[in-house]
């Protein structure tokens, strides 16, 4: 080799290795097929030297067999001019025998004439067992944000997409776990195959698998996923049994840096649930668009999610009044959370719960909820003894295992008396297990807190979960009285919903009262008690402690 070229090839090494960051760097001479490596590749996995000979051939031998097709496609290309860069994972064989997961990035640097002249990149090395999903081999879900970190450090658009298996219980109920686990080890090649040289492969929670791709756009992943998601509903074969398999699918565009990974994987998720619960599998791309203030949804999410870590700072409670519909008396208030700071101002929830719900801070947030309307609700006590305080749930509350625990210490925490209070669940409850749902509302009715059903008729609620679950309230979506006053079909289900609730002891709470027209209208249909704008819009305590205690409003019996 001319000895100027060897001196190009470790000037070139040498500028690699300082953006390696604690990755292996390899470097070819592409015009001479001649490499240096890395020493610490070199003694991991027991190659000849640090300077190599046809060095691409003595790696694809150490390549695992299943994963050298798709490897020697890639360099192949390189060589030929077809490809400009390369980007993959593959496992590779230790000097102990044993198979490291790999993430290979390279790119071909070209001569004065734009001939390919030099082949250079990193491969970093995944070894570590924490990092690696036993069933199918591939980085873990903290390789996932290892990764996430780093693209932000360098400051990299890339595109996420989460897939994962619909149903998955199902097939472990019929063929058991060691075949499920099979049916995982499919679905992980077929997704090795279409992302080949394109993004990497991670293994996630669950059923779930997660590709980074710096190359493809939200679109090209997507048309990608769909013609994949036809492929294992039709043509999945496992041990030659033949089993059908619904896919479900988030997309995430990552072009804003100044937000963590835990944003970026709650956003993700939203948009898989939504994928899984709404659109039948269909993919979702969270669409990170500019707000009101100019600024990208993304970061104004990354901002509400640390106010959590920073003990809620931001967050409050605006109520809402409940009205005793014979009487139009006070009867309570529900609570419902805003958030604020000088940059974005007061911001409603429709633009953070859903996402947040997704995150592990959540809890944490439901349970500050909860604490702050116990304290406001006990400033209502004295003047309204037999007031209600209505909270909102959420599922990712629900699903804590010592949830109703930390409701009975926050109640003997603050000293509200627990008949004076009402947990709310909504629509997205119904992902729960009924049996837990009842369990948990037991437990609630013997404590004496009341339960409501909220968004009844969107969804949730029937007839066999009004029959499952001890409810003391059923609340009537707003959807099904805007138009009341005109339409036959939202008259009758009104009466139907309150005939369903009389039926179970339970009471009738419509939401969504506007006028006084609507108001006396629907008190035709036996409704207990009523919330709207007629009433009042949400409002901060210190304005609802001024209209409803100072004014000297009569008392609710």
């Amino acid at each position: 080799m001319k000895k100027e070229r060897l001196q190009k090839l470790n000037e070139l090494f040498e500028a690699f290795s300082i953006i390696a960051d604690g990755s292996y760097v390899y470097l070819c001479d592409m015009k001479e097929d001649y490499s240096r490596w890395s020493q610490s590749a070199v003694d991991f996995f027991n190659l000849p030297d640090i300077y190599m000979q046809h060095a691409g051939t003595i790696w694809e031998e150490h390549i695992h067999p299943e994963d050298r097709k798709n490897y020697h496609k890639s360099i192949e290309n390189i060589f030929s001019g077809a490809d400009a860069s390369h980007d993959m994972q593959y496992r590779a064989k230790a000097c102990d025998g044993t198979y490291a997961v790999c993430t290979c990035r390279g790119v071909v640097i070209r001569d004065g004439n734009g001939e390919p002249d030099f082949f250079g990149g990193i491969i970093k090395n995944h070894g570590l067992m924490s990092y690696i999903d036993a069933v199918t081999g591939l980085r873990s879900l903290y390789g996932f944000f290892d990764d996430l970190e780093m693209i932000f450090r360098k400051r990299e658009n890339h595109t996420v997409l989460l897939v994962g298996i619909s149903s998955f219980s199902d097939i472990n109920d019929i063929y058991g776990y060691t075949f499920g686990n099979q049916v995982l080890q499919k679905l992980n090649m077929l997704l090795k195959d279409e992302f080949a040289n394109r993004g990497a492969l991670y293994r996630m929670d669950g059923t779930k698998f997660a590709i980074i791709s710096h190359t493809l756009t939200p679109e090209e992943i997507a048309d990608i996923y769909k013609k994949l998601k036809k492929e294992v509903s039709h043509e999945f074969y496992v041990n030659g049994e033949h089993i059908s398999v619904s896919l479900n699918a988030g997309i995430v565009r990552i072009d804003s840096f100044d937000i963590s990974k835990e944003t970026v994987y709650s956003c993700l998720k939203y948009v898989y649930y939504e994928s899984k619960n709404r659109r039948l599998g269909e993919p979702v791309v969270f669409v990170d668009e500019l707000t009101d203030d100019n600024r990208m949804l993304i970061e104004k999410l990354n901002t509400i999610r640390n106010s959590v870590s920073e003990n809620c700072k931001g967050f409050y409670l605006c109520y809402q009044p409940i009205m005793d519909a014979d009487t139009e008396m006070l009867k309570g208030m529900e609570a419902l959370i805003r958030w604020k700071n000088d940059l974005y101002g007061s911001i409603p929830p429709i633009q953070f719960i859903p996402v947040l719900e997704q995150d592990p801070l959540f809890p944490e947030l439901g349970k500050w909820i909860l604490q702050q309307a116990m304290e406001d609700g006990k400033l209502m006590l004295e003047k309204y003894p037999n007031f209600i305080m209505n909270v909102n749930l959420s599922y990712a509350q629900l699903e804590q295992s010592d949830f109703v625990e930390t409701v009975l210490q926050l109640l003997e925490q603050t000293g509200f008396p627990p008949e004076n209070l009402c947990l709310e669940i909504t629509e997205r409850c119904r992902l729960l297990d009924i049996t837990l749902l009842k369990k948990m509302f037991k437990t609630f009715r013997e404590h004496g807190i009341r339960v409501a059903l909220d968004d009844f008729g969107t969804g949730f609620s029937s007839l066999g979960i009004l029959r499952e679950l001890p409810v003391d309230t059923v609340k009537i979506d707003r959807e099904y009285v805007k138009n009341v006053e005109k339409s036959a079909s939202d008259q009758n289900t009104v009466k139907f919903i309150s005939n369903l609730a009389d039926a179970f002891s339970a009471e009738v709470c419509v939401e969504g009262v506007e006028t006084a027209q609507m108001r006396d209208f629907l008190k035709k249909y036996g409704i207990n008690s009523m919330q709207g704008y007629f009433y009042s819009k949400p409002i901060p305590m210190e304005q609802f402690v001024e209209k409803y205690i100072k004014e000297k409003m009569p008392e609710t019996t």
